[in-house]
């Protein structure tokens, strides 16, 4: 497996508190995040949304949702920032949360049409298992922020946490649209590649892929 290491930025205070994309009293626009958008388009949410790459490119596509990132490591979201804040073209269509995901409804209460999970953290450990992005733990907090159709989508190079959160959702009442064990050799088109995603796949790791929803 290849391991992306997190490397410290010196100035990532700087660059959190200059940037207008950061939501730092996210709580209050709990509610009214189409307000702050001045829309009523979807909003799509990537949890663990790394360096940005997925969600700059998707928010620049699709600019008739709204996408919100959300990351709880300053270093992380600091050059997330750097890199979306520098395109010559910034969507106003997206905007940045720092927090972590246990604390999701903190933020939002049914307003969310899509969750986005990309090479979430598997915590291999089966005491652990909780603190997965599909446990029984968080599919019960999704519930609270989705609007009314639920839909995941979710990219892992790593089988096991994807046969545990297919396992999952299923028991949660979810059915399943699309699942890939081999995305980038399948039919699946539109396909926007997270940094993780160009690394792994650079080196021949199959990308498992699924699309996961459940009526309201």
């Amino acid at each position: 497996m290849i391991i992306l290491r997190l490397r410290n930025v010196k100035n990532k205070e700087e660059i959190l508190n200059g940037s207008k994309l950061l939501i730092m009293d996210f709580k209050k626009y709990k509610n009214n995040w189409n307000k702050l958008f001045d829309n009523n388009n979807p909003i799509y949410i990537e949890i663990g949304m790394g360096k940005g790459d997925f969600i700059l490119e998707n928010a620049k596509t699709y600019k008739n949702i709204n996408f919100i990132g959300i990351e709880k490591y300053d270093s992380i979201l600091a050059r997330a920032i750097q890199k979306i804040e520098s395109s010559e073209d910034i969507p106003t269509n997206l905007r940045i949360i720092r927090m972590d995901a246990k604390n999701i409804c903190e933020a939002f209460n049914k307003e969310v049409n899509r969750i986005y999970l990309n090479f979430s953290d598997p915590w291999p450990k089966k005491r652990h298992s909780e603190r997965r992005l599909t446990s029984n733990t968080f599919l019960r907090l999704y519930e609270n922020i989705f609007e009314d159709k639920k839909e995941i989508i979710m990219k892992t190079d790593n089988i096991s946490l994807f046969e545990y959160s297919i396992e999952k959702l299923s028991q949660n009442g979810y059915y399943f649209d699309k699942i890939s064990l081999d995305l980038h050799n399948s039919d699946i088109e539109l396909n926007i590649m997270t940094e993780y995603e160009r690394k792994f796949s650079k080196n021949g790791i199959k990308i498992n892929y699924l699309s996961a929803c459940k009526d309201e």
